[in-house]
């Protein structure tokens, strides 16, 4: 028996059902995004490492980056992320491009990490970012396009929450806390592994970078703290923007939240499964600086990234996936025998061309041979074109579920179709 030589660890293989789901997940995010007036766009799946040395973080580039050299000694990634890639196409357009820009994509990426549930190391992921408008509106409109997907792939603000803090605000208090401008950094990657780390390990951690058990104490209260966001007045204008699109009942607010990514600096936020434990379903945030790092002026922006692996989990968890594999709205055209083969291909033909998704058989079969293909399928509606419906011009058109059929002329038979299969999707 020969060797099946297996994919490589951490990628997918994508079946027809499996396609068929990340179709269908690829136009709900297009909806939302377009009715938000969001333009498509995407970018390179190769990139220099060095354009994600400048911002992205050292975990990101050290460990979960794919890096190889290219013949011409170049470092090069498979991208782990898009945002950068972002930030360099709008650089090398700046003055041209009109804003606020509005921009949306789904595409792949990939990380190196451990494979397990909800995590590959290939994966599709949905980008849409606003670059150009510095408002607590503009973060607003970000939250309530992530609150707008969940309302559209049927998830409530009972099954999903979207938690957002703001990184200026958790500066402030740090400050006022005693603790030192420098080490912030590594206080905001303490708070982001909070709810990853037992007590004695977070303490320890914190210890490690400079902080004293008093600081500990005064950072684990200020985590508690379910109102700090009313002394933000960034976060008041949030939610009551966010009040104002008929979102707040998606939102919460969680000092914990901080990113892990450097270049937020402003409103970060994470969705979240709250009926069970799990890793966010997306995220994303404010940023100022990114667009100066790859040699532009300066630009805000906002925007959230979500995977297709953790949403499409959640929505299977919640029964709200698509029945896939079934070829409802295909209709089948039989062939009789080898004589009218012709014929049932130039009848199939004519269905396509009236807009119909058709499947002929291709070769003579006993009819219940070609039917129990069409049940198999899922196909609902076939198309029988026996010699005495040839000589007459007709075809007959049956509904497999109910059994129904109809005899009808030749021209007749794609809107007899088109009726049979309108019955079948209703039932």
């Amino acid at each position: 028996m020969k060797t099946t030589i297996q994919a490589v660890k951490g990628t997918r293989e994508f079946y027809p059902e499996s396609m068929e789901v990340r179709q269908w997940l690829y136009s709900k995010i297009r909806q939302v995004s377009e009715s938000f007036g969001y333009q498509e766009w995407d970018g390179p799946f190769l990139e220099k490492i060095d354009l994600y040395a400048a911002k992205s973080g050292e975990e990101l580039v050290k460990e979960q980056a794919f890096v190889f050299p290219d013949r011409g000694g170049d470092l090069i990634t498979l991208r782990p992320e898009l945002t950068p890639s972002l930030a360099r196409l709008v650089a090398q357009k700046q003055n041209e491009l009109v804003y606020p820009l509005r921009w949306w994509s789904f595409g792949p990426f990939w990380r190196y990490e451990r494979p397990q549930k909800g995590r590959t190391r290939e994966f599709f992921q949905w980008n849409i970012d606003q670059i150009g408008s510095n408002t607590p509106e503009a973060d607003a409109e970000m939250v309530a396009i992530c609150a707008g997907f969940m309302k559209a792939a049927g998830v409530s603000s009972d099954q999903v929450k979207i938690s957002v803090n703001h990184r200026k605000l958790m500066e402030r208090e740090l400050i006022a806390l005693g603790i030192e401008k420098e080490k912030h950094k590594s206080v905001f990657r303490l708070i982001d592994r909070r709810d990853k780390m037992h007590g004695d390990e977070w303490n320890n951690y914190g210890q490690e970078i400079g902080l004293s058990l008093g600081d500990l104490e005064n950072l684990k209260k200020l985590l508690d703290d379910q109102n700090l966001w009313q002394k933000s007045e960034e976060l008041i204008r949030i939610f009551a923007a966010l009040e104002k699109m008929g979102v707040r009942d998606y939102v919460r607010y969680d000092p914990s939240i901080i990113r892990g990514l450097d270049y937020y600096t402003g409103i970060v936020f994470e969705a979240w499964d709250v009926t069970g434990d799990g890793r966010a379903i997306l995220g994303g945030g404010h940023y100022d600086n990114l667009v100066g790092d790859v040699g532009g002026d300066p630009l805000p922006g906002v925007g959230f990234a979500m995977g297709d692996v953790m949403i499409t989990l959640l929505l299977e968890k919640f029964g709200l996936l698509p029945k896939v594999g079934q070829l409802t709205q295909t209709a089948l055209v039989t062939v009789f025998d080898d004589s009218l083969l012709g014929q049932s291909m130039a009848l199939a033909s004519s269905l396509r061309q009236d807009g119909i998704k058709t499947i002929c058989y291709n070769e003579a079969a006993k009819l219940p041979k070609q039917l129990k293909f069409a049940d198999r399928m899922g196909i609902t509606v076939a198309v029988v074109l026996g010699p005495d419906e040839a000589a007459r011009g007709e075809a007959t058109i049956k509904n497999l579920p109910t059994r129904e059929q109809k005899t009808v002329a030749l021209e007749k038979v794609a809107e007899t179709v088109r009726e049979f299969l309108a019955n079948a999707s209703g039932l």
